[in-house]
């Protein structure tokens, strides 16, 4: 059974995979979601059996039923290849009684690699598929790692621009020199004088501005998305989840139709949400857990039922969760409310002029397969610690989190269920704040790559290309901007007169 999708706010309108992945944001300012969550077709024994490239195939192909077979697999195979550090993509290591799905072995060392690897290649085909004539401009808001990620895969892909926007102040120097020395004639890279719930914002209403529509459509142009928000982001992503019980199970780790729970570091809602999209599809996953930083606007929505970004932005080591609207949340939101979209509608609305808003209980109701917490700066350096000293692993920033906040919930709930951790970033990506967490004395006077090198030698693990290649890399995008002059910069790369 085929699968369309909507918006959503409004369902008056049904798309194809490929047409939504191409408009990226629905017209009306909703998410696109699919009219059913498809169900896998293989068992577990079958999947068990498969490569990353083979199972990725066999989730996707459920989601995007309007691509051929040979389509799928050509972007598959293009998006899953030599790109990674290692043969089987999302290795499952186990360390401190969890296993650590690492997500960071592609070009850009984060997790965004495992669906911008393929995106480029999945919009390209959805543009043929279309007849789409229009060169199609990806415009993006960055936490720190999409960003890079996205210019790393449309960088110099024929029909395409890029422009990435980030926070000046609010992401890693690594996670900034990554992008900032960026090749490809068709990327533009611009920080803001901002954070990244305004870069987001401002992005969001460039895609809602139909003078500006109209002005790119004259000139050959339409803006699409490289955010989680794109449904084309979001389906990959349910991949690794599925991939990552298949192993478990391949590997004696877990018995036939065996429970495990799922810990997931979260800032836009994308990769847990990805999990619950995975739940819904079979995989027996109990429990979600939703792990914040001290921006725990998520954790405070889980305890009770209100969403309120009406606080103070926190500026972290672990930049990427550093977010108070959980723009994928609205997939949820629309799921619980039994897929009203007028009531949705509402919902957003509310947190547009309010900033905030309340569920009902029996939407309430429905979480409680998630579980949500948080971990504050000192808790978040403890574990890295704590987990180094222990087994010699080192985590990042951000997985840090999620497992300080598993040591959490298995102390509420003494639950000793098999746990995924779901392993963001390489620990290369944010070097300075992970090895003051490790030693804070023995290197404050290092420079960033004097931490890269012994990150290396204490964590016996090869440097990665993606840190190696920027160590002498010239800086090739200085814009800065205000939020308000986003638009203009935007024209401005397009060549579009004022």
């Amino acid at each position: 059974m085929s699968v369309l999708y909507s918006s959503t706010r409004s369902d008056s309108k049904k798309l194809t995979a490929s047409q939504a992945i191409l408009q990226g944001l629905a017209e009306d300012g909703g998410l696109f979601v699919p009219d059913h969550i498809p169900a896998l077709e293989k068992s577990m024994e079958e999947l068990a059996k498969l490569s990353y490239q083979e199972t990725a195939y066999e989730v996707m192909k459920l989601f995007l039923s309007d691509f051929t077979e040979e389509e799928l697999k050509n972007c598959i195979a293009k998006a899953y290849d030599q790109k990674f550090d290692t043969e089987e993509i999302a290795p499952l290591v186990y360390a401190d009684d969890a296993y650590y799905l690492e997500l960071f072995h592609g070009a850009t060392i984060a997790f965004k690699d495992m669906a911008l690897s393929i995106l480029p290649h999945l919009m390209i085909t959805s543009a043929r598929k279309n007849q789409i004539k229009n060169d199609i401009v990806i415009l993006t808001a960055t936490s720190g790692d999409t960003g890079k990620a996205a210019l790393a895969g449309f960088a110099d892909v024929e029909g395409t621009r890029i422009v990435v926007f980030y926070p000046k102040h609010g992401v890693s120097p690594i996670q900034e020199k990554q992008m900032v020395t960026q090749k490809g004639a068709n990327t533009c890279v611009v920080g803001i004088e901002g954070n990244f719930d305004q870069a987001q914002t401002g992005v969001k209403q460039m895609f809602n501005d139909a003078q500006l529509k109209e002005q790119l459509d004259a000139a050959g142009f339409q803006f699409s998305s490289a955010n989680s928000i794109n449904i084309g982001r979001l389906v990959p992503q349910v991949v690794y989840y599925v991939y990552a019980y298949a192993k478990l199970f391949e590997n004696g780790k877990i018995q036939k139709d065996e429970p495990i729970n799922v810990v997931v570091p979260t800032g836009n809602f994308g990769n847990i949400l990805a999990a619950f999209y995975a739940k819904n599809m079979g995989v027996p996953i109990a429990k979600l857990i939703c792990a914040s930083n001290e921006n725990k606007v998520l954790y405070d929505f889980f305890e009770s039922g209100c969403y309120d970004r009406n606080r103070d932005f926190i500026l972290t080591n672990s930049p990427s969760m550093d977010i108070l609207i959980s723009s994928n949340l609205e997939r949820l939101i629309y799921r619980i409310c039994g897929n009203d979209t007028a009531a949705n509608a509402e919902f957003m609305k509310s947190l547009s002029e309010n900033g905030k808003y309340q569920i009902t209980d029996e939407m309430k109701a429905q979480l409680k397969d998630f579980y949500g917490n948080y971990t504050d700066e000192a808790g978040t350096k403890q574990e890295i610690r704590d987990v180094y000293e222990k087994t010699g692993y080192i985590l990042d920033t951000h997985t840090a989190v999620a497992s300080s906040v598993y040591r959490k919930y298995r102390k509420d709930t003494d639950d000793k269920t098999v746990t995924v951790i779901a392993s963001t970033a390489s620990p290369f990506k944010f070097t300075r704040s992970v090895m003051d967490a490790i030693d804070s004395e023995k290197y404050a006077s290092m420079s960033d790559f004097e931490l890269v090198d012994e990150l290396s030698k204490i964590g016996n693990v090869a440097i990665p290309n993606a840190i190696e290649e920027i160590r002498t890399a010239p800086v090739v995008h200085d814009i800065v901007c205000e939020v308000e002059e986003m638009p203009k910069v935007v024209k401005k790369f397009l060549g579009i007169n004022e």
